[in-house]
């Protein structure tokens, strides 16, 4: 199987209101390319960044979970696979 993350990214899952997923989205569009975010279902989403913005991706997603009461979960990076 070949993964679909390689060790470069690494990834998280934000669990949000699904009124609040529009919000989060513009936040991260207005980042700077910090990060990618894919929407698995409702408000359970994966945000995949850069290894290098790691620390940044980690404080705003932080303010997040204290501003919306969201729930974050690391993931390993390579686990994602396809096949």
């Amino acid at each position: 199987m070949a993964p679909l993350v390689d060790g470069d990214l690494v990834l998280y899952r934000l669990l949000v209101r699904s009124a609040d997923v529009v919000f989060v989205k513009g936040i991260f569009e207005a980042s700077d390319g910090l990060c990618c975010m894919f929407a698995e279902k409702g408000g359970d989403l994966l945000i995949a960044a850069p290894r290098g913005r790691e620390q940044e991706l980690v404080e705003l997603l932080n303010d997040l979970t204290s501003e919306l009461g969201a729930v974050l979960e690391s993931l390993p990076g390579g686990a994602k696979t396809m096949g």
